[in-house]
C-alpha cells in the first residue's frame, strides 16, 4: 500500500480553493470597475472631462522611456538586461559607487537623464593616488588598488602621490572606488621639490668662495712680468743676419 504525501491537498479541498480564488478575483475586478465608473460619473457632476488616461501618455511622451539599473563602476545595468553608459563626469561629480541604483530617462530627443534613486552603502578610505606604466590611475587604500574613473582624477585635479578619501561600497568586494576629498596635495613632487632645492643650496655654497676669490694667480703674474721680454728676444732672434 502506498504511503499518502503528506503535503498533498485532497481532490476535494483544491477545488474549493480554486473557487475561492476565481470568485477573489471576480470581487476585485467587479469593485475596480464599480470605483472606475464612480470616478467617470464623479468627473461628470463637476464638469470635468476624463483625460487621466491621455495625461499619463502624455506624461509618458514627454519625459521619455524609463529605465533603472544598478551601477557597475563604468556603466549601468538595466533590469532589461541592456547596459547603458553612464557620463564619467556624472559618475564622479556624484561619487558614484559600484552597487548605487539609477534611474535613467532617454528623452524624445535622445538625451540620457540619469538620477541616483538608491545609493548603496559606503564606506571611507584614505589612500594614495598611483599609475601604472599603462597611465591607469588606481588608487592603493588598506593594501588594495581601486580603480577609478579617469574623469574622478581629473576632476580633482590629483596626481601620483596625492592623498585622498576614497568612498567604496561597504557590502560588496568591488575593484571600483571613487575620489570623495583631497587630503594632501603633491606629496611626492613636494618632496623632490625640498630635496632638489636642498642640493642646488649645497652646490651654490660650494661654488660661492671661488667667485669671492679675487687674489691673483701666482702662476699667472710671472708670465705676465716676463712678457716683454720674451717679445723682445722673440724680436732678436727674426731679425736677419747682417
Amino acid at each position: 500500500m502506498e504511503e499518502k504525501d503528506k503535503n498533498s491537498i485532497p481532490d476535494g479541498r483544491q477545488e474549493n480553493n480554486s473557487e475561492k480564488i476565481q470568485s477573489l478575483r471576480e470581487m476585485i475586478y467587479s469593485a475596480e470597475k464599480t470605483l472606475q465608473g464612480a470616478k467617470a460619473m464623479l468627473l461628470q457632476l463637476e464638469g470635468k472631462k476624463k483625460v487621466g488616461r491621455r495625461k499619463k501618455l502624455s506624461e509618458e511622451e514627454e519625459d521619455g522611456k524609463i529605465i533603472e539599473g544598478t551601477f557597475d563602476g563604468q556603466i549601468m545595468l538595466g533590469t532589461d538586461g541592456k547596459q547603458y553608459p553612464v557620463p564619467a563626469n556624472y559618475a564622479s561629480k556624484s561619487k558614484l559607487v559600484e552597487g548605487d541604483m539609477l534611474k535613467l530617462t532617454i528623452t524624445t530627443d535622445g538625451s540620457f537623464i540619469y538620477k541616483q534613486i538608491g545609493p548603496a552603502e559606503r564606506k571611507r578610505l584614505i589612500g594614495i593616488v598611483n599609475q601604472d606604466e599603462d597611465g591607469n590611475y588606481f588608487i592603493t587604500a588598506d593594501g588594495k588598488p581601486y580603480r577609478v574613473l579617469l574623469a574622478s582624477i581629473t576632476y580633482f585635479k590629483v596626481d601620483p602621490g596625492d592623498e585622498v578619501t576614497l568612498v567604496a561600497p561597504r557590502d560588496i568586494n568591488s575593484d571600483w572606488g571613487s575620489i570623495e576629498n583631497v587630503i594632501q596635495k603633491d606629496r611626492v613632487s613636494a618632496n623632490n621639490y625640498f630635496n632638489k632645492k636642498d642640493k642646488t643650496e649645497e652646490v651654490d655654497r660650494d661654488e660661492k668662495p671661488l667667485e669671492k676669490n679675487t687674489e691673483p694667480d701666482q702662476h699667472s703674474s710671472i708670465i705676465d712680468e716676463w712678457a716683454p721680454d720674451f717679445e723682445e728676444l722673440k724680436k732678436e732672434l727674426n731679425q736677419p743676419e747682417e
